[in-house]
Parts: structure tokens; sequence; C-alpha cells
């Protein structure tokens, strides 16, 4: 069928007619990775797995000062894994691709720890003084707006998830393990706590 196509549109001179029929072949794929993706976050998906290789191994991040959270994060639509955050990057307003404030990890048979995303992480800064500790939202038109990376805006402002957690902003992104619930999904349904 897809032969007889071509040379039909071939034959015909309908190379427009060909044009098109291609494009319908290729644009779904196409038009769906660009809804998630454009070719700029692409380079920095490329730009933090190249800095987040060495993290595979857990005592490469360790060692550069990430530290761990020690619970599994899970909940029906998926898991986060362990949170490894390096509480410097994730005290300052700064962002940096190649520098994520926490890494994930997924706990393994073996005992062994799987990075699988990274996490960013910006708190909520009221009056440019300090982060929001409060048990209700930030005084509005007070607090830094939601950043953006990779052409997503970060999910928040939302509360700490402990006591010791200020309101913050994140950006979960799964470059080392596929989400079918998408690259920037909070969750990832393939992400086991217990395995």
């Amino acid at each position: 069928m897809f032969l007889k196509v071509i040379k039909n549109c071939l034959e015909k001179g309908f190379i427009v007619a060909f044009a098109v029929f291609v494009t319908t072949l290729i644009l779904p794929n196409h038009a769906l990775s660009q809804t998630e993706c454009d070719i700029e976050c692409q380079q920095n998906l490329a730009q933090v797995r190249r800095a987040t290789a060495k993290y595979h191994r857990v005592e490469e991040a360790v060692a550069d000062g990430y530290v761990s959270t020690v619970d599994c994060v899970s909940s029906p639509d998926g898991g986060m894994g362990i949170h490894y955050i390096k509480p410097f990057l994730a005290s300052n307003l700064t962002l940096d691709v190649t520098q994520p404030e926490l890494l994930l990890y997924e706990p393994m048979k073996n005992g062994k720890l799987r990075l699988v995303g990274v996490e960013y992480f910006v708190p909520v800064i009221v009056n440019g003084v300090g982060p929001w500790f409060g048990s209700t939202a930030p005084p509005e038109g007070q607090y830094n707006q939601a950043p953006e990376l990779y052409g997503q805006t970060f999910d928040g402002p939302m509360p700490g998830h402990n006591t010791g957690m200020p309101w913050h902003y994140d950006l979960h992104v799964w470059v080392w393990k596929h989400n079918p619930s998408g690259m920037f999904a909070d969750f990832n349904p393939t992400v086991q706590c217990s395995q």
C-alpha cells in the first residue's frame, strides 16, 4: 500500500501530495515530542545527562555534597524515589540546568540505588528577605514567581513537605528512566519504592 501510494504520487507528478502524505506519517510522532520538549529543551536534557552521569554511583553524589532524605517517596501515581538534596543549591534562587538541586534514586532489589531523574527546587522568597515557612500561603504579590527550565513552568508555590522545608517551586525531570506519564511529570509509574 505504502509503495503503491509513493509510485502513484511520483508518476503523476504529485510532489506536493507525496510531501503531504509523508508529513502525515512523520508529524504525529514529531509533534508529540515537540509538545513536551523543543530543540533547546533537548539540548538542555543532553547537558544535564552529561553533568549527572557520574551520579549513577551514589558515592559520587555524596562526595559532591548531596545528602539523602532517606525516605522513598511514592503515591498512587507512581514513585519519585529517594531524594538526594544539595542544600547549598536548594537554598538559593540560582538555577543551572547542569546543577540540579536534587537527584532521584530508585531502590533496587540488590540494595543498590539507581539514578532515575533530577529535580530542580527554588524556595519561595517573600519580599526578597527569606524563605516562607508559614502554614498558610505566602502573601499574594510579595514573593518570587515560578521559574522556568526546559520550557516548563515549575509547579508551585507549594508548602514544604516537612517542617524544615520552606514553601517552594519544583520541577521533576526523568532523564535516566522513561516516564510514561511524561518527562516532566511529578511521579513516575515505573519507579517503585519496594522491589
